[in-house]
């Protein structure tokens, strides 16, 4: 069973050093303590923060750097790259004619790594 998640989830990349946390922006206008988010909630700088060090290495500033350091892994800044939209999404539930975010849903970053949803920031709301 999938919980909702809003605002103030926590994230973890599976290149990232740090977790983060997701920022909804209340246009959905749908809350809990928090506004509700959706699989549309993926903007980097705006819902997604960074995760402090990147270390995939088919992230172009991390490559440079460790081929800099004659191969020896050197992490850069997470800038992260969403590669689409949350997936799957709610089937049954939407939030301003979107599938809602559920805390089974996964985003891929287009320098391999997966974001996921470590703590959805609510754990009353069911989507089952």
């Amino acid at each position: 069973m999938a919980n909702m998640v809003c605002g103030g989830a926590m994230l973890s990349c599976s290149f990232g050093a740090a977790p983060s946390m997701l920022l909804v922006t209340p246009e959905n206008k749908v809350t809990t303590t928090q506004p509700v988010a959706t699989i549309m909630d993926y903007v980097v700088f705006k819902n997604i923060m960074p995760f402090g060090m990147c270390s995939s290495l088919a992230n172009p500033s991390v490559a440079a750097a460790t081929a800099a350091k004659l191969g020896v892994m050197t992490p850069m800044p997470c800038i992260p790259m969403p590669a689409g939209t949350w997936l799957p999404g709610s089937a049954k539930v939407m939030v301003a004619n979107k599938p809602a975010l559920t805390s089974n849903c996964k985003l891929m970053c287009a320098y391999g790594g997966v974001i996921q949803i470590n703590s959805p920031g609510t754990f009353t709301i069911s989507t089952s």
